[in-house]
Order: C-alpha cells, then sequence, then structure tokens
C-alpha cells in the first residue's frame, strides 16, 4: 500500500531547535551547564508543549529558582532565537511534496502560544494540510494516544503514513502503530527517503 500523507516533526526536522546552542552565545557554556544542571528546563517545556501557558511555565520556574531568574526568563524572552534558523533544504521538500499533491501533515510537540509566535516568522508552519500540535492536543509525543488521534482525525491507515522525526523514542511509538518512519539526521537523508519512495523527483528533492 502507497503513501497517502507525510508527516513532518518541526524542531530539528524544519526549525534548528538548540536551546542550549543559544544559551551558550548569551551565557557562556560553563554557565548553561550549571544552570541546566540544577534546573531542568526542558521538563519545564514539555508542559507547555501539553498545553500550558509559555509565560506563566517560564516564569514560574524562575520564581522556583532565583539564583537564575534572569537566564531562565531568556527561555521566554529569546525564544525565537532558540528556535531558528529554518532548515531549508526541509522546507524545499515539503514545498515541493504539496506541488505534488502529496497530503503534507504536522506532528510536533509544541506549545499553543510558541506555535503562535513561530508562524509568523516561518510562514510555512502554515501551509500543512493538517497540523497536529501537542499543546492543542494536550498530548504530547512519544505517547501512543497522540498518534491514534492522528490517525482518528485524517482517517488514513497507519500503513500510509510516512512520518520524520529526530528523535528516536518518537520513531519507535510510530512504529509500533504500523507508520512508516524516517529517522531524521538531517535533510539530504529525508530527501533521498522521499526520492526513494517515488514521491518526488531527484530534481524536486534537490536543495
Amino acid at each position: 500500500m502507497g503513501i497517502e500523507a507525510v508527516v513532518f516533526d518541526i524542531g530539528n526536522v524544519l526549525i534548528e531547535w538548540q536551546p542550549e546552542r543559544h544559551y551558550d552565545r548569551v551565557i557562556g557554556e560553563e554557565r548553561r551547564r550549571a544552570m541546566f544542571a540544577t534546573v531542568d528546563l526542558h521538563v519545564m517545556n514539555d508542559r507547555v508543549d501539553r498545553g500550558e501557558n509559555f509565560h506563566a511555565m517560564v516564569t514560574e520556574c524562575a520564581a522556583a529558582n532565583p539564583d537564575w531568574h534572569d537566564e531562565i526568563m531568556l527561555w521566554h524572552d529569546d525564544w525565537l532565537h532558540m528556535a531558528s534558523p529554518a532548515i531549508p533544504h526541509s522546507v524545499t521538500l515539503l514545498r515541493n511534496l504539496r506541488r505534488r499533491s502529496v497530503a503534507v501533515f504536522a506532528l510536533s510537540n509544541f506549545g499553543i502560544e510558541t506555535f503562535d509566535i513561530a508562524k509568523p516568522v516561518y510562514p510555512f508552519l502554515t501551509e500543512f494540510d493538517r497540523s497536529y500540535i501537542s499543546g492543542h492536543m494536550g498530548v504530547t509525543k512519544p505517547d501512543a494516544e497522540i498518534y491514534a488521534r492522528v490517525e482518528a482525525d485524517c482517517g488514513l491507515l497507519p500503513e500510509t503514513l510516512l512520518f520524520a522525526d529526530d528523535r528516536a523514542d518518537n520513531i519507535e511509538a510510530a512504529q509500533a502503530r504500523g507508520w512508516q518512519t524516517h529517522l531524521f539526521d538531517g535533510p539530504q537523508g529525508w530527501a533521498d527517503r522521499l526520492l526513494q519512495e517515488g514521491l518526488l523527483s531527484a530534481e524536486e528533492a534537490q536543495a
């Protein structure tokens, strides 16, 4: 059975998501390492991805860790600098699939407010046929529920979905439901997979 929809993760597939890299630039690697060893900012961000308010979560975390208050607030104030830049080759692949009338979905762990912040800066985030954003769904990858809800909403069989994600646990959860998958480690490998599947021509798969 052929592919009926291509499903893109967003962070580190279409947009680089490297908070540590930004903190290294702003406060230095040594201080960043000390902060991340003390405060689990990714757990805070997981709550945002499950639908809790972005500003409230960062403010709450900063208040609970006064020694790092200003640095933690950068997670809010500098968020667009952490979620950047776009990965141009991946964006080209997305748009070329759509030109071919291949259904293209987003399935991403992303907060409600942060997705709204990102859309004006990255217009391709508005170009999906369907967007499954964890903050709006109240559940994150790799919970099996989020994949089940995608299937129920789009009405497609699992084996007709081809999903690209940079995290192995998210890929394994999709595989367990019968999805076809690609562990993303760069846009060229993803382009090669789309070419192999006959979804794009060699010219369309180029950067």
